[in-house]
């Protein structure tokens, strides 16, 4: 696709400084910048690329502008990065989304499948599911017994959705995750571990994006909960009967044992590990490669494992890089005080 400024500009209110009419055939980072792309600017320590890169058009946000002339055309905006998620967002509407079933797909009788939907080859849906309007699946997905799909959700190749499952509208599911796998739930007895049956489900609400390689486990009894807005990122582990709130990001590799319950507006980093039957509250910030395991007041923000107080963390870690100092300074103290009561 072709673009002029005065085009892009026009999608995301912005003011021109240069050729309005500066034509754009692609998109370039800002520090590989090609003649003919466009890029972005929105943070202070880019802005010298303002007067090196070869990009033809740059959106940037007014408070980085130092002078009125650049030899790029500029697109000026109160903030330059959430504009051009804007112009990312169009340009992903216009590709289009694809319609029908392909060949090779399983779709039992019972099956219904909303208006406008795509079923990917080899995909198995199975019966009694319900896929909502405009939702695309794509190729080698499995649809188990009885799961519902909301409207406009995009299931990526490969991904896995068990029997029972929910899943709301305008969710993303990449490739490879599971949904609704057995919880971790086995008795300890004289003959060995006997697995507890996992008889619930997972309710995923609307606005839900999970990224590739997830487990997300179906509850013993009732339901694994993931609320709305929440953005879950790879290779993420969340156990049976957890019940995460609404609006929160959760960094790859992260872990959270069963039955935890998580509030609102947390942003949990990589490899936090959380234990089970805890609460965390609202607006919490863990670090990444934190161990949680006790339950988090609102707006705490943790590091460490066991993870404490952020600003605990920090001023205890610098004790513990000056250890070996620190003993070594105590043992001469001592030996002072030793040779002083000799005497």
């Amino acid at each position: 696709m072709e673009f002029t400024a005065s085009q892009i500009a026009s999608f995301i209110d912005g003011k021109i400084i240069g050729d309005e009419n500066a034509l754009i055939t692609g998109v370039s980072p800002i520090e590989n910048g090609e003649t003919g792309h466009l890029s972005f600017i929105a943070q202070d320590r880019f802005s010298h690329y303002l007067d090196t890169s070869k990009c033809s058009v740059i959106i940037v946000s007014e408070k980085l502008l130092a002078k009125n002339n650049y030899t790029s055309t500029l697109i000026v905006v109160k903030d330059a990065y959430l504009s051009f998620q804007v112009l990312m967002n169009l340009y992903q509407e216009m590709k289009g989304r694809k319609e029908g079933i392909e060949d090779g797909s399983s779709i039992h009788d019972t099956a219904v499948i909303g208006e406008k939907a795509y079923i990917g080859a080899f995909t198995y849906v199975s019966e009694k599911a319900k896929i909502g309007d405009g939702s695309q699946i794509y190729p080698h997905v499995y649809i188990g017994k009885g799961v519902k799909i909301g409207k406009n959700c995009k299931i990526d190749s490969g991904a896995r959705i068990y029997d029972y499952c929910i899943i709301g509208d305008n969710c993303v599911i990449h490739s490879n995750t599971v949904v609704g796998g057995d919880g971790f739930g086995f008795q300890p007895t004289a003959d060995g571990f006997k697995k507890i049956p996992q008889l619930g489900n997972v309710i995923i609400e609307d606005d839900v994006e999970i990224g590739s390689n997830c487990s997300i486990d179906r509850a013993t009894i009732g339901s694994t909960i993931i609320g709305k807005g929440t953005k879950i990122d790879n290779l993420i582990q969340i156990a049976h009967n957890v019940k995460i709130g609404q609006n929160n990001v959760i960094a790859a590799q992260a872990g959270i044992a069963g039955s935890t319950i998580i509030g609102d507006w947390n942003q949990i980093g990589g490899q936090v590990g959380i234990v089970g039957h805890i609460k965390i509250g609202n607006q919490v910030k863990i670090q990444a490669q934190s161990g949680v395991n006790s339950s988090v007041n609102d707006k705490e923000t943790l590091y460490g494992s066991p993870a404490i107080s952020y600003n605990d963390y920090l001023r205890s870690y610098v004790h513990f890089r000056n250890f070996p100092e620190i003993v070594s300074r105590i043992n001469n103290l001592e030996n002072t005080s030793k040779d002083n009561t000799n005497e």
